[in-house]
């Protein structure tokens, strides 16, 4: 599918990969609308190259709708749909206070896998309604999703049990959901990406940073966000790309802890 001229949406937008890629998005021709639960960040995005920025809540349905209806009024249907928002919570299965807290366990299953699959499921929904898009109209395409996984998926660490489920939920979506919309002309993809550069590192001291970056084989250093967007610009611009969970990694596979 082409980028350039069509709506797109990017969840996380305010930072970190979703930014990143909502850039990219933005320089390859397409009217971005960033979507996040932190407002202010979304709308910082979206000033940087005359996009649309909306504070959302990707685990309300209502807040999803009213987000997309929002932005399809500003720029049109969207036929692009990233979903990058996320959060990240360590834990044990069985800790030094006991089991795992729930409420943290739900929290990051709430926001990774079921907001994942709100904003996927509205988005889908209003791509089958389109008409294929002109400049494809031999493949039938209406629409694509890209959404957000995690080599921690196969790859999960001790204390990851909450991140690792969420997001081996995202890549179980891929398949399901591509197989149905193929249908209607909508490809769905994930991308699991390995340890990038985001703010989260941000905080991490010197010595703790070393060592992740030791575990990446070649390039030998951490993942850059725009790097990511560019996997993202790819996976779109391909007709062939359906249904698979694609790992950018740099060869990176994580020891047990």
């Amino acid at each position: 599918m082409q980028i350039s001229g069509h709506a797109a949406i990017v969840t996380g937008g305010a930072s970190g990969l979703g930014q990143a890629t909502a850039r990219v998005l933005a320089e390859a021709g397409a009217r971005v609308t960033v979507l996040d639960v932190n407002a202010d960040g979304a709308a910082a995005t979206a000033s940087e190259f005359g996009g649309l920025g909306l504070g959302c809540d990707v685990t309300s349905a209502e807040s999803v709708a009213a987000a997309l209806d929002t932005a399809a009024a500003a720029h049109g249907p969207a036929r692009i749909c990233v979903n990058c928002a996320g959060i990240v919570a360590g834990g044990r299965v069985v800790g030094k206070q006991g089991p795992h807290d729930l409420d943290t366990f739900s929290r990051v299953i709430g926001i990774n896998l079921i907001g994942t699959f709100n904003v996927m499921s509205q988005a889908a929904a209003a791509m089958a309604a389109l008409d294929p898009e002109p400049q494809d109209e031999a493949e039938h395409e209406r629409g694509v999703i890209v959404n957000t996984g995690s080599i921690a998926a196969t790859d999960g660490q001790i204390g990851q049990a909450a991140y690792a489920a969420s997001k081996g939920g995202v890549a179980a979506l891929t398949l399901p959901a591509a197989r149905e919309l193929a249908r209607s002309g909508v490809r769905v993809m994930c991308i699991a990406p390995g340890l990038f550069r985001t703010p989260m590192f941000d905080s991490f001291p010197p010595d703790l940073y070393e060592a992740l970056v030791k575990k990446t084989l070649h390039p030998h250093r951490l993942g850059k966000p725009e790097e990511f967007g560019q996997m993202v610009r790819s996976l779109i611009e391909n007709p062939m790309m359906n249904g698979s969970v694609v790992r950018l990694d740099g060869a990176l596979r994580m020891e047990p802890k």
